[in-house]
C-alpha cells in the first residue's frame, strides 16, 4: 500500500495530461495541480497572467444552463483565424470558471484581474478577483451623489434622485429594479485592491446624466468629482492623473495626488474637429494612455440604428501638446476597450498581431430591450479596415470583458 501512494507524485504524464483533459472547471484545474509538487510542475499552466475574454455562459431557450454562476474564460484568437464562436474552441482554449454568486449580477469593470460586479436587487456593489475568489465592498448604489433618498421597503419607488445640474427640475423617482440596472455605466481603480491600500482610488461613470463619482478607502459614500455634468464616455487612470471624455470629444483632467480628492477640469485641448457625428453614424469615444506617455482617444462608429462598430478613427494627445493629431497606425500596438479599463498591450502577450482594436459591448444606454442580449464583439483590422466579428452567433444577458493580470499594464 504504501508503494502505491509514494507512486502518486511520479504518475506518468501522459496520464495526469489524461485526467486533466477531462477537468473544465478551472477552480478544479487549481486543485489537481495542489495534490503534489510534482503534479503541479507536470500540468500544463492556465495562467492569469495571459489575456482571457471573460464570457457568462450561454442563455438561450435551446441551451440552458442549471448553475447559472459559470462563466467561461476564453484565449483570444490568433489573428486572421477563422470566426471565434464557443463550440469551435479546442479544450485547451476555453475553460471554465465558477464565480461566486453571481446570479442577477452586472460586471461594470475589469482591472488586473479584479471585476467590478454591481448585484441588479440588492444594489450593492464590490471587487472581486475573478482567480482567487477574494471579495472586497465598494459603497452601495444609494449613496451615489444624486441619490438623495432610498427606502427599500418603498416598492416600486425605492430611489428618489435629483438631477445635480438643474435646481428647479422634479426629483425622479424610481424603481431599485430600474435603477440598479442601468445607474452604473463603468467602474475604474487605480490598482489592485487591498485592505491597506490608502492611495487606491475608484471612479464610477453613473447617473441619468453619466456623470463622474469617485471612492477612497474608509469612505462610505461616492464624492461628486465633475463640476460640469456632461454625458462621459470613458475615464481611465494615466500619469498620475483621471482623465475623462465626454460625449462632444471633450477631454477633462484631474490631478489625484490631493488629500481631499480628485481636483481638475475641462483641459485646454479641443475635441478633433473631424470627429463630428455624419447623419448615418453615432459614436462611442473611449481613452487609452500610452507607454510613450501619449494619450490616444478612440471614436468608435456604428451605422445609425444599429449597435455594430462600423469603424474606428484614433487620434493622438502627445504629452504636454494642446492640440489632437489624427493617427492612422498603432503599429506594434494592440488596444483593448469595452467594460475593462481601456488598455494599450504589446501584440507578443497576447500572441496576435499588431494595430488591431479587441472591443467587447459597453452600449448599455442604447440598447432597447429587444436587443439587449445581442453583443458586439469583435477585432477591428487597421491595416484593412477589416471588423472580424467574434461569438456573433451567442446571446448574454450580462457583456463579455475581457479579464487581465496587472501585469500587462
Amino acid at each position: 500500500m504504501g508503494d502505491d501512494i509514494d507512486g502518486w507524485p511520479n504518475i506518468h504524464d501522459d496520464i495526469l495530461k489524461e485526467i486533466a483533459e477531462h477537468l473544465y472547471s478551472y477552480d478544479d484545474f487549481i486543485q489537481l495541480g495542489l495534490v503534489c509538487k510534482q503534479w503541479s510542475l507536470k500540468l500544463p499552466e492556465i495562467s492569469s497572467d495571459i489575456l482571457w475574454l471573460l464570457v457568462p455562459e450561454e442563455s438561450s431557450s435551446t441551451h440552458i444552463y442549471e448553475d447559472e454562476e459559470i462563466y467561461h474564460l476564453m484565449q483570444l484568437p490568433i489573428a486572421d483565424e477563422v470566426p471565434l464562436d464557443i463550440q469551435s474552441l479546442d479544450e485547451d482554449e476555453i475553460h471554465h470558471l465558477k464565480l461566486p454568486e453571481m446570479q442577477n449580477k452586472l460586471i461594470r469593470g475589469s482591472f488586473g484581474g479584479w471585476l467590478i460586479v454591481l448585484d441588479i436587487y440588492q444594489g450593492s456593489m464590490y471587487m472581486l478577483n475573478a482567480f482567487t475568489k477574494v471579495h472586497l465592498d465598494l459603497p452601495p448604489i444609494s449613496t451615489f451623489p444624486d441619490i438623495i433618498y432610498y427606502n427599500p421597503n418603498n416598492y416600486g419607488f425605492e430611489y428618489t434622485i435629483r438631477d445635480l445640474d438643474f435646481d428647479d427640475m422634479n426629483d425622479y423617482r424610481g424603481s431599485s429594479s430600474f435603477i440598479n440596472s442601468i445607474y452604473v455605466w463603468k467602474v475604474i481603480i487605480n490598482s489592485c485592491p487591498s485592505n491597506d491600500n490608502e492611495d487606491f482610488l475608484a471612479v464610477a461613470i453613473y447617473g441619468l446624466r453619466c456623470t463622474l463619482a469617485f471612492y477612497k478607502p474608509n469612505n462610505k459614500r461616492w464624492s461628486d468629482l465633475s463640476t460640469r455634468k456632461p454625458w462621459f464616455h470613458d475615464v481611465i487612470f494615466f500619469g498620475e492623473k483621471i482623465y475623462a471624455v465626454e460625449e462632444c470629444g471633450q477631454l477633462y483632467e484631474f490631478d489625484i495626488n490631493t488629500k481631499s480628492g480628485p481636483v481638475g477640469g475641462i483641459h485646454e485641448a479641443k475635441p478633433p474637429s473631424d470627429a463630428a457625428v455624419g447623419p448615418y453614424y453615432r459614436l462611442k469615444y473611449y481613452l487609452v494612455g500610452c507607454a510613450n506617455g501619449s494619450l490616444l482617444m478612440l471614436a468608435r462608429y456604428f451605422l445609425s440604428g444599429s449597435c455594430c462598430t462600423y469603424k474606428f478613427n484614433i487620434y493622438e494627445l502627445k504629452k504636454n501638446a494642446k492640440e489632437w493629431s489624427r493617427l492612422d497606425s498603432l503599429e506594434n500596438y494592440v488596444l483593448m476597450i469595452g467594460f475593462n479599463s481601456s488598455v494599450q498591450m504589446l501584440p507578443a502577450s497576447i500572441q496576435t498581431k499588431g494595430n488591431q482594436i479587441y472591443f467587447t459591448d459597453n452600449l448599455i444606454e442604447w440598447k432597447s430591450p429587444d436587443y439587449a442580449e445581442c453583443q458586439d464583439i469583435g477585432i477591428f483590422d487597421l491595416d484593412d479596415g477589416s471588423c472580424q466579428r467574434l461569438l456573433s452567433d451567442v446571446k448574454f444577458m450580462c457583456p463579455p470583458v475581457w479579464c487581465y493580470s496587472s501585469s500587462f499594464l
